[in-house]
């Protein structure tokens, strides 16, 4: 069944308006006729099955019927990742969401090489992953911030998990020791650029006292690669997937 997100608030009968490209996707592309059903879902009130109530000139009306499943909190898990190439960038941000994430933050670092971040295609791309996955929610997707100011700015109680390149500990035995825990503890994990981390920065990061600095293996990976690996390990060791 399609799955479309929406900002409209659900509960029984209530009228739901999706965007004007959303209405177009369902009477052009799927096709949809008065009072087939689709699946939408706001990041709030769960996961509801709605009906196409109006086809107008330009949008489509929709109904919510019933609610199919409760809205459910995954854990508190955001990626930050030093801005790359446009197409490594809009891959990390889909892999993200498929993988679990509750925000993207992109940072400026001493090595970034970037193209210019187009913020509206990559929260595109994050709310069509999360439409195809089942997930309840979006994530979010920040506008660049140099990374010391991240730093400087750190949640109180959010433990990072930092995927040093020159070395650290086994990823999945460091995030099991660091984990222990209430299962609702938050993470952010840390993906460098293409050339890596300045000696600086790695330094900054290594002495921080909520920083878990990991290794991803003995082979370099691209940025995507890693920010797939990195979020990988951690659902498997301190995440939802054995829940």
């Amino acid at each position: 069944m399609i799955r479309l997100h929406v900002t409209s608030p659900l509960a029984p009968a209530a009228p739901v308006a999706p965007t004007l490209d959303q209405s177009r996707y369902l009477t052009q592309v799927m096709r949809l006729k008065l009072g087939d059903d689709l699946l939408v879902f706001n990041g709030r009130d769960g996961e509801w099955r709605a009906s196409v109530a109006e086809i107008l000139k330009k949008g489509v009306i929709l109904r919510a019927e019933e609610q199919v499943r409760p809205q459910t909190t995954a854990p508190d898990l955001e990626l930050i990742v030093a801005a790359v190439k446009k197409a490594r960038v809009e891959t990390i941000v889909e892999k993200a969401a498929e993988l679990g994430a509750r925000r993207v933050r992109l940072v400026l670092t001493k090595r970034t090489n970037a193209d210019r971040i187009r913020l509206d295609r990559l929260d595109a791309i994050a709310e069509e992953a999360a439409e195809q996955t089942g997930r309840m929610d979006v994530p979010a997707v920040d506008d660049p911030i140099k990374l010391d100011a991240l730093l400087d700015g750190w949640e109180a109680g959010r433990r990072l998990m930092f995927c040093d390149e020159t070395g650290g500990a086994p990823a999945v035995s460091a995030l099991r020791d660091a984990g222990e825990g209430p299962q609702d503890q938050k993470w952010s994990i840390l993906i460098g650029p293409e050339g890596g981390f300045s000696p600086e920065e790695g330094e900054r990061l290594r002495s921080l006292p909520f920083t878990t600095a990991v290794s991803l293996g003995p082979r370099i990976l691209r940025a995507d690669t890693a920010a797939i690996a990195a979020m990988t390990l951690w659902q498997a060791a301190v995440g939802d997937w054995e829940r």
